[in-house]
């Protein structure tokens, strides 16, 4: 089972999260991809590249869609690139600790994953009072 994982997000954030993610883990575990959205983007054409983005990462056992900020255009991409024939699951609200979590777990299925990075981002989130 390889669930594969493809962040949707606004420009800039999606590809340093991975390399992030990458040098902290010595490698990753999972097939991972980004697809990042400028902010003048047609969104019609990126649906066209999230398409190619979401069949050149699906191993078969579907793909976890990540996006940054709900609402805005890449969660709207991510929401039109479910209905494109891979099974998807989508999680809005990425961050470090969300995708760290998920790649610790690469033996999940789609829906576990999903759960796991939504764990993630909760327990990444912490007010220190010190």
């Amino acid at each position: 089972m390889t669930v594969a994982i493809l962040l949707i997000t606004h420009e800039g954030l999606g590809s340093p999260l991975i390399a992030t993610a990458e040098r902290m883990l010595g490698g990753l575990p999972l097939p991972v991809a980004a697809l990042d959205v400028p902010f003048d983007a047609d969104p019609d054409a990126m649906l066209i590249a999230a398409s190619a983005a979401l069949r050149s990462v699906d191993q078969g056992d579907g793909v976890l869609i990540l996006s940054d900020l709900y609402g805005a255009t890449p969660a709207n991409i991510a929401r039109r690139a479910a209905f494109l024939g891979s099974p998807v699951r989508r999680v809005a609200g990425l961050s470090l600790p969300m995708l760290l979590r998920i790649l610790n777990y690469p033996d999940l299925n789609l829906d576990a994953m999903a759960k796991a990075a939504v764990t993630g981002a909760r327990l990444g989130v912490i007010a220190d009072d010190a």
